[in-house]
């Protein structure tokens, strides 16, 4: 009879490979003809699985009275019990398990995992004498025994590694699932707040009112991006990256040229100069391409020095576009530089700022999405430099 409190014993036994073969070894060494794993416990004798030449009627799941058996006082000292012929034996000739099940030849070997654990057995027995005295017998049958002891634990530190990674995947996507919601129902009152701020702009002339509501303003728009780029985390976590939309774009000069135009009108005591020189007919997205040279622009503008002017590049080279961002102050550490594009990585590089650090993660995402790789490279001479670069097709190739 099969207990379900020791299906999962049965299957991690037979989960490993190796046993067939160790119980076949076990036989061949020994030359009986029955062998087996067995679950030894404080109530239970269940067999794992079996080699079974002398049709004993034992199947994997098997059972035998535990105090019929000398597993069970294995159990209690832990040492091998060997003996090649019981009726010869001074012990065992009146124990009664040989006399309960008519052995005369009996080797077995406890099985104990590394916490100490006893799982059980490794046996073999037969209805005939055996030849065991050679102890290279039993020191093989003790090494067979902590390969299966290993193999045990090893698939339990297995098992341990797969439920806490589904815990944490779970973990995971109920996060970015929370994150997702939780951006998309900000921007209902985002809107209002906006629509509020432009309508009291009409209602007043006083100056002070007209700065606050500025402030207002300028503010809504900040959240408006961070609200977005929580977004665009949760699309590219939950699904396959950052979703774009291709197509042919004959003035991506001009829609990058807003871009700068827009975080300079943002922060009027930054000094920003460009060159954008780019053809006609660029495959893109171009408003992810305005949204990556933002999220650029203001990484520079919080982390660069203040008093030197921010450049931005665009341009082609060979069949690729390129656009950069360079910055002057102090270079990023050298510590720093592998987290760069990895989300949230603001506090734990020990930076503080505005925003969730999630600016440099989207614009990577988005020069992925395009077939490109956005680098980086710092120092104190040349500053702080991001390029992005992606292939682009062109009208009249």
């Amino acid at each position: 009879m099969t207990h379900a409190d020791f299906s999962l014993d049965i299957e991690a036994v037979r989960s490993i490979e190796a046993v067939p073969v160790i119980l076949s070894m076990v036989r061949h060494l020994t030359g009986m003809r029955f062998a087996a794993v067995a679950r030894v416990t404080e109530q239970n004798w269940v067999a794992c699985a079996v080699d079974d030449a002398i049709d004993f009627g034992l199947k994997p799941g098997g059972e035998l009275v535990l105090e019929s058996t000398i597993c069970h006082e294995i159990r209690q000292h832990r040492q091998p019990v060997i003996f090649g012929h019981a009726s010869s034996h001074p012990v065992f000739s009146i124990h009664h398990t040989p006399r309960t099940y008519g052995l005369e030849s009996y080797i077995s070997i406890p099985i104990i995992k590394a916490n100490g654990e006893f799982f059980g057995t490794l046996c073999a027995i037969d209805s005939v004498p055996a030849n065991l005295d050679e102890p290279a017998i039993a020191k093989t049958l003790t090494l067979f025994a902590q390969l299966i002891a290993m193999s045990l634990d090893t698939q339990n530190h297995l098992e341990k590694t797969k439920a806490a990674l589904v815990d944490a995947n779970e973990s995971g996507r109920l996060r970015e699932q929370f994150i997702a919601v939780l951006g998309h129902d900000l921007r209902t009152p985002l809107s209002a707040i906006r629509m509020s701020a432009d309508l009291l702009e009409t209602k007043t002339e006083d100056k002070r009112s007209l700065n606050l509501i500025s402030a207002i303003r300028n503010s809504s728009t900040r959240m408006g991006h961070l609200i977005e780029n929580v977004l665009d985390f949760a699309r590219g976590r939950l699904g396959s990256g950052i979703p774009i939309k291709r197509q042919l774009v004959d003035d991506l000069g001009r829609v990058l040229r807003l871009t700068v135009d827009e975080v300079q009108a943002s922060h009027p005591r930054v000094s920003l100069e460009h060159a954008l020189v780019l053809p006609t007919g660029v495959y893109c997205d171009p408003l992810r391409l305005s949204q990556l040279l933002s999220n650029l622009l203001g990484n520079a503008v919080t982390h660069g020095s203040k008093e030197a002017c921010i450049s931005v590049r665009a341009y082609t080279e060979a069949d690729e576009i390129v656009i950069s961002v360079t910055n002057q102050g102090a270079p990023i550490p050298a510590e720093l530089m592998p987290l760069l594009f990895q989300p949230f990585t603001r506090s734990e590089a020990g930076q503080r700022g505005e925003g969730l650090g999630l600016g440099l993660y989207i614009a990577s995402q988005i020069t992925a999405a395009h077939n490109g790789a956005l680098s980086v490279t710092s120092t104190l001479e040349s500053g702080t430099c991001f390029v992005a670069r992606f292939p682009a097709r062109f009208k009249w190739v």
